[in-house]
């Protein structure tokens, strides 16, 4: 952890800032239930919560400065020639209407509409780990970029205008070609598979990529334009070979794969068909401007799911969901400090050698995860207990809600009048 933050601890000017937010870090690896401003700085042995608010609301340090320094971070320890951009959004379910991009929307992750926040991901993985590089907040066109005075409430800067996600995807990929990141390939689900400007871009700029794309996306072949789904009923029996994309948590996740020629040298269609159930079919669009095996095209597409784990791992070691900030630089300042938690487990298991042989004689264990390294951190890093310390913030806790209620049944009184 010495070593991750020294990386960035220049991009905070006052080292009460900068340690402040080294302590945050270290609550957002702990053990606590809930990590937010107040017990953030509980844990830090503050005594009130105004300074853990004001790093993510008002304090000065550079935020993509971090972002950036992160990133070389991780290609240090998981960089690969080989290596594979994964692009895709996550949900942020929130209450109320006044945290910066938030209404009721669809969210992948509870697989339904909700009043949410979006963030939109751009994940690395290679042979040596995975991890998020980037971040950016999607902000609806309607309901936020055309309301100028609630994106002022909200401290969205005025030059920030409506971008789709394909398309701040595509920002955060140009990012990542500026800075060198060493990669041969992207990937993303069909929500950016299937927008058009976003695969123009990738062919333009040379990159390969397998994007997954639904059932009805037209290809077009030597008879001409046909859905996706028809062409999978027009592949024969032996033009379907079973490989893995990649392991699972039960094992290696095994599928048919069948690859159909386009029009274009550099175009294919791979279909993936469910071993239990044939007709649960998945379509990707690849773009190689050089012959690729079918077995890296297999893992390439099985790649995607990466930051899928990565999502459940910021959320569940690294209290990417846990924040409780509206305020449009409080979301990117909350999401890159735990980002760089997230990438310190990431790099951390990276370097770790080979766990050795079990003392017991029940053989070798289980590679170690992000989770027993945050479990570990947690629990070798903790503060001593202070009593007086715990009681003082339950009275703190108290006293504010008391007046929080008192201030509610006020505004209560006077609507009712």
């Amino acid at each position: 952890m010495d070593a991750a933050f020294e990386l960035v601890a220049g991009r905070f000017k006052r080292s009460e800032v900068r340690q402040r937010a080294r302590a945050c870090i270290e609550g957002m690896l702990s053990g606590l239930e809930r990590k937010n401003g107040w017990t953030l700085a509980e844990y830090a042995g503050e005594q009130t919560p105004d300074g853990m608010q004001r790093l993510f609301n008002a304090a000065k340090w550079d935020v993509d400065g971090v972002r950036d320094d992160l990133r070389a971070y991780l290609m240090e320890h998981l960089g690969e020639a080989d290596g594979v951009l994964i692009g895709d959004d996550t949900g942020f379910v929130k209450q109320g209407g006044c945290s910066a991009g938030v209404q009721r929307q669809y969210t992948g992750t509870l697989g339904k509409i909700t009043n949410c926040q979006i963030g939109v991901f751009l994940g690395y993985a290679s042979n040596r780990g995975r991890a998020v590089l980037d971040r950016e907040l999607y902000l609806p066109r309607d309901s936020w970029i055309a309301s100028p005075e609630r994106c002022a409430a909200a401290q969205i800067p005025e030059h920030v205008h409506f971008a789709t996600k394909p398309q701040l995807l595509q920002a955060m990929i140009e990012r990542a070609l500026a800075a060198g990141v060493p990669f041969s390939w992207v990937t993303a689900d069909e929500a950016y598979g299937d927008n058009g400007p976003l695969r123009r871009y990738l062919e333009t700029q040379q990159i390969s990529y397998i994007l997954a794309v639904s059932r009805t996306h037209q290809i077009t072949t030597g008879v001409g334009k046909t859905r996706a789904d028809a062409m999978a009923g027009k592949v024969p029996r032996n033009g379907w070979q079973r490989l893995s994309c990649g392991p699972g948590a039960k094992g290696d996740r095994r599928y048919d794969w069948a690859l159909i020629a386009t029009d274009s040298s550099a175009h294919r269609l791979l279909i993936r068909r469910s071993l239990s159930n044939p007709s649960d079919l998945a379509f990707y669009l690849c773009h190689t401007p050089q012959p690729v095996p079918l077995q890296r095209l297999v893992q390439v597409a099985g790649a995607r799911w990466t930051i899928e784990e990565c999502f459940q791992a910021g959320k569940n070691e690294a209290a990417f969901d846990h924040y409780q900030v509206r305020l449009y630089p409080a979301w990117y300042r909350y999401i890159t400090l735990a980002m760089l938690a997230l990438a310190f487990l990431a790099a951390t298991r990276a370097v770790l050698n080979p766990e050795p042989a079990s003392p017991t004689g029940t053989g070798k264990l289980i590679t170690i995860s992000a989770n027993e390294i945050r479990r570990l951190f947690a629990l070798l890093t903790r503060p001593p207990v202070d009593e007086s310390h715990i009681l003082r913030w339950s009275h703190w806790r108290r006293r504010h809600q008391a007046r929080a209620r008192h201030s509610h049944y006020q505004r209560r009184q006077l609507k009712d009048r």
